[in-house]
């Protein structure tokens, strides 16, 4: 019971990785408020849960939806131990050069205002709460593997969630005064609703598509299993625990070692130049 008797506010709890956190969190004894603008979703949470499981309606792209989120938690439990800003979606899908500002904006505004907003109105209620090793409380935000480079997402996605990285690192650096952890988790590819969604894939193809994506992820990164939202909670849980006060403005890749790097390093069925050079020599070697 790792967070007994600690508030926890999650964001995007209505499915996928908001979802499984929230109810990790909740196994453990915290108090969690799941938030979501989809309530249906919430409520299924709320179902699957064994512990305590608050559900607010929140749009995170309405600055007063994410201040009321944070002011209901702390005024019904006395404060806010931990945050995670998890809310999103696939974002534009359109390239640079054909992407429009009205798109563009949008994503900006889903996946990165809306992590600092969180950070803003969640941090006047975490001040001073208690803790064995630290006194003080944790944040955690959502990014992903592809805020490391291209060819993990739409690009304005990869642009926002590259800026949710930096942003960790200086919202640690500010609220390093206050005792607040700040941290991230970069997913790989978990299998979850976002791409399907994303996509606008039809309900009825919803199943068939969430199975191609699993079999497709289980082979594009050394570890050879789809990625599951547990992962991504069991990452989180850990960074707003007392096993992480030592671990502040930094990222945990969670991602089965899809960027570790080129699929020849770690697949003995892809050609590796380097060897193939070292087989052209011996063989040279050996006729001479």
């Amino acid at each position: 019971m790792r967070f007994h008797n600690k508030t926890v506010v999650v964001t995007g709890a209505a499915s996928g990785i908001g979802r499984a956190t929230a109810l990790l969190f909740a196994a453990e004894g915290a108090k969690v408020y799941a938030a979501d603008i989809d309530e249906a979703g919430l409520a299924q949470t709320a179902a699957e849960s064994n512990g305590e499981v608050h559900t607010v309606r929140c749009d995170v792209c309405v600055t007063e939806d994410i201040k009321a989120l944070m002011d209901r938690a702390a005024a019904e439990t006395g404060g806010i131990d931990a945050v995670f800003n998890n809310a999103g979606a696939g974002g534009d899908m359109a390239k640079i050069d054909e992407i429009e500002p009205e798109g563009w904006d949008r994503t900006m505004h889903l996946l990165l205002r809306s992590v600092a907003f969180g950070i803003r109105y969640a941090v006047p209620h975490m001040i001073g709460r208690p803790s064995t090793r630290t006194g003080g409380a944790a944040i955690v935000n959502t990014s992903s593997v592809a805020a490391v480079g291209p060819g993990y997402s739409p690009n304005a996605y990869a642009v926002a969630k590259a800026g949710v990285l930096h942003l960790t690192k200086t919202s640690a650096a500010d609220l390093a005064r206050h005792q607040i952890r700040v941290n991230a988790v970069q997913p790989g590819f978990i299998n979850t609703n976002i791409f399907t969604t994303s996509l606008e894939v039809p309900a009825e193809l919803e199943a068939q598509a969430k199975g191609a994506i699993a079999m497709m992820s289980q082979a594009a990164q050394p570890v050879a299993r789809g990625g599951q939202p547990s992962d991504i909670a069991e990452a989180v849980a850990y960074l707003c625990s007392e096993a992480a006060s030592f671990v502040n403005g930094t990222s945990i890749i969670v991602d089965g070692g899809l960027t570790i790097g080129p699929r020849h390093s770690w697949d003995p069925e892809v050609p590796d130049l380097f060897e193939a050079l070292r087989q052209m020599k011996a063989a040279a070697e050996a006729q001479a």
